[in-house]
C-alpha cells in the first residue's frame, strides 16, 4: 500500500490503513468518551446500592459491550448495524429514571426493564422503514442542533473538574483544562497532514503529564486491580416489574431520537451526505439488541456516543478499520481492568478542555442541516418553536413539577426529548406550504 493511499483512507469510510497509524485514531476516540462511558455506572450502581465490587464488575462489562456494539456498527450484523463509524457507549440518557428505580424496585428491576426495552427497540429499528418518514430532515436537524446544545454543559462541566467535585472551577482545573484546550488548537494549527487529525488525542496526552506534575491524577483505584478478568453472564437475576418497563421503554424512544440524531449527524459532517433508510434502521437495531445484550451482563444500556461524532465532525477521519481499533482496545480495557483503571486516572479538566470544541462542531453541523433544509416558514417555525421550547423549558426543570413523575423523568432535563417530540408534532400538523396557506 503506498502510503499516500493509507494516509488518504483515513478520511474514507472503506480501506486498510496500517495499524500503527490507525491506533492513534481509535485510542483518540476511547479517550474522548471513556469518562462518560462510566460515569452512568458510577452514579447508579451506588443509587442502586451495589457494593465496589459490584460496581467494578459492571464497568468491566460495559467496555466489553460498548466495544462489541462499536464493532457491530461498523461491520454489520444482517440489518443489525448502521455500517458508519459510530461509537457506542453507556447512555446518560437513563440516569435520571434508573436513579429513581434502582432504589425503588432494586437494581435487578433495572436489568429486566432493559432486556425488554433493548429488545423493542432493535424491532423498531428492524421495521424503521414503516415509521422513518415521520422524521424529516427538519426534524432530524432540529435534533441534531439540540444535542450539540445539551453537550455544551457537559463539555463546561468537565472543563470545571467534573460537577459535583469538591474543587469544581479551582484554578487549578481552570489552569488544566486551558492548558489541554491550547494544546489542541496549537498541535491542530502546526501540525501536517493526518497529523492534524490526532490534535485531541495530544491535548489528552499533554494534559495528562500536566497533570500528574500538578497532583492531580489519583493512581489509588489502580491497587489490587486483577491483570486478567472476564465478565460473568447474569450476575444480576432480572425482575420485570411493570412500573420499571413502562418507564425504562419510554426513555428507549428518547435514546431512539439521539441515536437517529447522532447518526444524521455523522453522515453530514463525516460524509458530507445525507444518511440513509438502511443506516438508520440498522444504526437503531444495533443500540436496542446490544443494549437488550449488555443486560444480560448485569449492564446499563448501549448507545451511540455524541461526543465520538463531534470528534468526527471535527476531524473527517470516518475509516472503519481506524475505529474498530478503537473498539479493540476497549474490549482489552474490558478483559484487562489495569488498563481500563489506568484510562479512568484521566482527570476531568483535561477531557473538558478537549469535548469543549468538539461539541459546539455538533451545533454548527446542526445549524448546517437546518440551512440545508431551507429557511421556509415551516422549517424556521419547527426549528424555532422546537428548540426555543426544548432547550428553554429543560433550563427551568420545575416547569414539570405539574406533571406525574413519570414524565418529569423523560422530559424535565433531557432537552433532545422535548424537541424531537415538538419537531415530530409540528411536522405532523402544519401545513406542507405554510406560505400560500390561508391565500386565494
Amino acid at each position: 500500500m503506498k502510503k499516500q493511499e493509507a494516509i488518504e483512507n483515513i478520511y474514507r469510510l472503506e480501506g486498510r490503513v496500517p495499524v500503527g497509524k490507525a491506533v492513534p485514531f481509535g485510542l483518540q476516540h476511547i479517550l474522548a468518551m471513556f469518562v462518560a462511558n462510566i460515569a452512568p455506572i458510577i452514579i447508579i450502581a451506588g443509587a442502586s446500592g451495589l457494593d465496589p465490587g459490584q460496581t467494578a464488575r459492571l464497568i468491566q462489562s460495559a467496555m466489553i459491550i460498548a466495544g462489541i456494539g462499536t464493532l457491530i456498527q461498523l461491520f454489520p450484523l444482517w440489518k443489525i448495524g448502521s455500517g458508519l463509524p459510530i461509537v457506542m457507549g453507556i447512555s446518560f440518557t437513563f440516569v435520571s429514571v434508573f436513579c429513581y428505580i434502582g432504589p425503588v424496585y432494586g437494581y435487578n428491576a433495572i436489568v429486566g426493564a432493559v432486556l425488554v426495552g433493548g429488545i423493542i427497540e432493535g424491532l423498531l429499528g428492524l421495521f424503521a422503514r414503516y415509521w422513518i418518514r415521520l422524521i424529516t430532515p427538519i426534524v432530524s436537524a432540529s435534533v441534531v442542533t439540540a444535542i450539540g446544545f445539551s453537550l455544551l454543559s457537559v463539555g463546561a462541566s468537565s472543563f470545571g473538574g467534573g460537577s459535583g467535585s469538591a474543587d469544581f472551577g479551582s484554578a487549578s482545573n481552570w489552569i488544566l483544562g486551558t492548558i489541554t484546550l491550547l494544546c489542541c488548537i496549537v498541535f491542530n494549527i502546526l501540525a501536517k497532514s493526518y497529523w492534524k487529525q490526532l490534535s485531541v488525542l495530544f491535548g489528552l496526552i499533554v494534559g495528562y503529564l500536566v497533570a500528574v506534575c500538578m497532583g492531580m491524577v489519583d493512581f489509588s483505584s489502580l491497587e489490587g486491580t486483577s491483570i486478567v478478568a472476564f465478565p460473568s453472564l447474569m450476575p444480576f437475576r432480572p425482575e420485570f416489574n411493570a412500573n420499571a418497563i413502562l418507564s425504562v421503554v419510554l426513555i428507549f424512544l428518547v435514546s431512539a431520537t439521539e441515536t437517529i440524531g447522532d447518526t444524521c449527524a455523522l453522515a453530514t459532517s463525516g460524509l458530507n451526505r445525507d444518511a440513509t433508510e438502511r443506516e438508520i434502521s440498522g444504526s437503531l437495531a444495533c443500540d436496542g439488541f446490544i443494549s437488550a445484550l449488555s443486560s444480560v451482563f448485569g449492564c446499563l444500556p448501549i448507545t451511540s456516543f455524541s461526543q465520538n461524532v463531534g470528534l468526527v465532525a471535527m476531524t473527517k477521519v470516518v475509516n472503519r478499520f481506524t475505529i474498530a481499533t478503537g473498539a479493540v482496545i476497549m474490549i482489552l480495557a474490558g478483559i484487562f481492568p489495569v488498563f481500563g483503571a489506568l484510562l479512568a486516572t484521566l482527570p476531568d479538566a483535561v477531557l473538558g478542555g478537549c469535548t469543549i470544541m468538539m461539541f459546539g462542531t455538533i451545533v454548527v453541523s446542526g445549524l448546517q442541516m437546518i440551512s440545508k433544509c431551507g429557511y421556509s416558514q415551516r422549517n424556521i417555525t419547527i426549528a424555532a418553536l422546537s428548540l426555543s421550547t426544548g432547550i428553554g423549558f429543560t433550563q427551568v426543570p420545575e416547569i414539570f413539577d405539574i406533571f406525574p413523575q413519570l414524565i418529569r423523568n423523560i422530559f424535565a432535563e433531557n432537552c433532545v426529548a422535548v424537541v424531537f417530540l415538538v419537531a415530530v408534532l409540528l411536522n405532523l400538523v402544519l401545513p406542507k406550504n405554510m406560505e400560500t396557506a390561508g391565500t386565494k
